[in-house]
């Protein structure tokens, strides 16, 4: 098989979680362009290019893929090279959040996360890449978060994958690039959407939120409507992070990391700027309600000796 050279203007992509939100506001910014697409999306998600007037044709191929699924994954890199001899350039977006402080997830839910964040956009790499070394020309594009630079409480599943994604990212991006295979890390902050609508509640946290006495209730309750704030508030839009996405894919020598919104630019700064010790300190006085924190849930139930008549006792725990 013969090495033709690549078109940056006609590039092979395979972006995935295609049909909703920063996915799909990428793949409108993307048919804009002459690159030839497979736009991916959960089976029961399709319907949704149709929705949004995204239709097959010579150039756009429209796949199922369940990230989490090594059958699909290997079906879609197949599908895309038998459409067009191959692929350019993949974009990793496909990604789920939950929302739950660290003792209310548990390891299914855990593993989870780290599947779609992190597992998936890994394999779907090991795959792309021996068709990318071959012609000595790549593009990946793994799409983070401000929550792989930073944690927030309540998110520490999400940032902990995102965070995973950013290191094995960084460690590859110098083992490709003597073959010309650039790994860019985009990375938003908060977004002008309905996004947040989306998160999800693990089984602990959704009833922590609804019960006024448990612990974390003041975390999730605040945490959650000073999201939702500054979601609303943001001039930062899916639209404006897609062609933040397109300009990546299409610079001749994109950067390793690229903060798609204001605030990540900010935090970005913060981190570089502030001692460690004071950058926690100034986030940590930040966050809202911090006051009302530990307020609630004070007694609880611990082991303890039993009492010459049996019971056993509650003790008062301070956080």
């Amino acid at each position: 098989m013969q090495r033709t050279p690549v078109d940056p203007k006609s590039l092979r992509i395979l972006l995935t979680g295609a049909s909703t939100g920063l996915g799909l506001a990428a793949s409108k910014r993307l048919l804009e362009t002459d690159h030839r697409l497979v736009l991916t999306a959960r089976e029961g998600s399709l319907h949704r290019f149709a929705e949004a007037g995204i239709a097959e044709s010579e150039r756009v191929r429209l796949v199922a893929l369940d990230v989490t699924s090594k059958q699909q994954r290997w079906s879609a890199v197949e599908q895309t090279m038998t459409a067009f001899g191959g692929v350019d350039a993949l974009i990793n977006n496909a990604g789920i959040s939950y929302r739950s402080v660290a003792e209310h997830v548990t390891q299914r839910e855990l593993l989870l996360q780290m599947s779609v964040n992190f597992h998936a956009p890994m394999e779907m790499i090991r795959l792309v890449l021996p068709h990318m070394r071959w012609q000595r020309w790549g593009r990946i594009l793994n799409v983070s978060s401000v929550g792989g630079m930073m944690a927030m409480p309540t998110m520490g599943a999400y940032s902990a994958s995102k965070w995973a994604l950013e290191g094995m990212s960084e460690a590859l991006w110098y083992e490709v690039k003597p073959w010309n295979i650039r790994v860019s890390l985009i990375e938003p902050g908060f977004i002008n959407s309905g996004g947040f609508e989306n998160v999800r509640f693990t089984g602990q946290s959704r009833e922590g939120l609804s019960r006024v006495s448990d612990p974390y209730f003041t975390h999730y309750a605040t945490m959650s409507a000073f999201i939702a704030k500054i979601m609303r508030r943001t001039l930062a839009t899916s639209d404006s992070v897609g062609k933040t996405i397109v300009r990546t894919l299409e610079r001749k020598h994109p950067p390793l990391r690229v903060p798609a919104t204001l605030d990540a630019h900010l935090f970005a700064l913060l981190r570089r700027l502030l001692p460690r010790r004071l950058y926690h300190a100034v986030l940590y006085r930040s966050l809202p309600g911090i006051r009302r924190w530990g307020l609630r849930g004070d007694f609880v139930h611990l082991p303890q000796p039993r009492t010459r008549s049996g019971r056993t006792k509650l003790r008062k725990s301070h956080p």
